[in-house]
């Protein structure tokens, strides 16, 4: 009997059977049959210190004794305050008030949401969104809008709004998105990006001096920055905030994915004081209008605020710094071959491109990669032909040659 569940990001006609995962833990997964899976993209890109990491599912577990849910609209719990405060202390100093949602894309949706509101609040037109090209911020409206063009979106284009649109800042090419920056932004009501890190649109990454001149631009005209560090927050680039390598604070900061420590949906939109006051009145059509039934869960607040106590007393910078260490060396085995181009590491996260005559996210290279590397006991999900590998941060050495022996296999195949 087949499964009448409808998967994201899944062309069923091309598709067999998904395996029914029954367990996880650490870097491993393991099906119904006993079956074990590395996870080598962190179960997209969620899971930071690895499954079920034990003081998380403790925190879990407790507060589903204590408080399940309650409405936030009106009401609070303490694991919400404590995870704002715990939050508002490590992000980039000068952010100060915490607006809880449930995933990476409403956290956009709630970002650019607070900047329209931010100008309109004031009786200024600025409206226009300037962002990246190749830039992904989720699936839901607002987030498709500022996100790329193109096959993700293409069936829903009426529903979206234009938006002022930067080349990518390639190396060399730099001035070009600063000069387009400059003509964009005089009027705009906001620039939103992905801090170093473009990640659907395929692991694409960019200096933090450019970002820091970015911010300077918008800060120059007055435009607000939002850092969309949904995935690369906690850890990723190789700093806590991807912002932090650039010495910025933007005004707006979108979290998610590793938030939970990957183990529940979460999301917390921060921003500087300016913008809440900007909401802040007596008359209540200053109000921001944004919520969702599940807001600040306490439970998923709870299992953030056990990441957060990771983040404290274990040493995950150093654990990030020797994976940082172990992908370099591996990339190496690539450096002279052929087969591949642009090989590129930031932080905990490595891509290179298998060339093919057939490139991008259609590339029909890239379900027959996944496939390949199913058969191997691995999850890896490439972009087109862009592979690409984005471990928690408990992955060996040893499960790391796994992936990288994987990929030399794959290239003899299909390179």
């Amino acid at each position: 009997m087949s499964s009448p569940i409808w998967h994201p990001f899944t062309q069923h006609a091309l598709s067999g059977p998904p395996p029914l995962i029954a367990r996880g833990e650490g870097a491993w997964l393991e099906t119904a049959d006993g079956t074990r899976i590395l996870d080598a993209i962190s179960s997209w890109w969620v899971i930071t210190h690895g499954h079920r990491h034990p003081a998380i599912v403790a925190a879990i577990k407790a507060q589903t004794d204590a408080l399940d849910q309650v409405i936030f609209a009106g009401y609070t719990h303490q694991p919400a305050e404590d995870l704002a405060r715990g939050l508002i202390g490590i992000a980039p100093q000068g952010l100060a008030h915490v607006f809880y949602s449930d995933s990476g894309s409403t956290s956009v949706e709630v970002a650019l949401k607070m900047a329209l509101g931010y100008w309109r609040n004031q009786g200024k037109d600025r409206s226009r969104v300037i962002a990246l090209e190749h830039a992904y911020h989720g699936d839901t409206i607002a987030a498709m809008s500022a996100g790329a063009r193109g096959v993700f979106n293409a069936a829903y284009a009426p529903l979206l709004f234009d938006v002022a649109r930067l080349p990518f800042p390639y190396p060399g090419q730099e001035a070009a998105t600063l000069a387009a920056l400059e003509a964009h932004a005089k009027d705009a009501a906001a620039l939103i990006v992905e801090p170093l890190l473009l990640g659907a649109g395929g692991m694409l990454t960019y200096a933090p001096e450019i970002l820091a001149q970015m911010a300077q631009i918008c800060a120059r005209h007055g435009t607000l920055l939002i850092a969309d560090e949904v995935l690369t927050g906690f850890g990723r680039t190789g700093s806590l905030f991807a912002c932090e390598q650039a010495g910025i604070t933007p005004d707006i900061l979108c979290l998610a994915k590793g938030l939970t420590g990957g183990a529940l949906p979460l999301a917390a939109t921060l921003c500087r004081p300016e913008i809440f006051q900007a909401h802040y009145s007596t008359d209540r059509r200053y109000t921001f209008f944004h919520s969702s039934s599940f807001t600040a869960n306490p439970i998923a607040c709870a299992a953030a605020n056990a990441n957060l106590a990771v983040w404290r007393d274990e040493p995950v910078r150093q654990r990030i710094a020797d994976l940082a260490a172990l992908q370099a060396q591996r990339l190496t085995r690539f450096a002279d071959d052929r087969r591949f181009s642009a090989l590129r590491r930031l932080g905990t996260v490595t891509a290179l491109e298998l060339k093919t005559a057939d490139p991008g996210y259609l590339a029909s290279l890239g379900p027959e990669l996944t496939r390949f590397f199913a058969t191997r006991g691995l999850l890896l999900r490439p972009l087109g032909n862009v592979i690409y590998v984005l471990p928690p941060y408990c992955i060996t050495a040893a499960e790391l040659d796994l992936v990288y022996d994987a990929i030399s296999e794959a290239a003899a195949r299909f390179g």
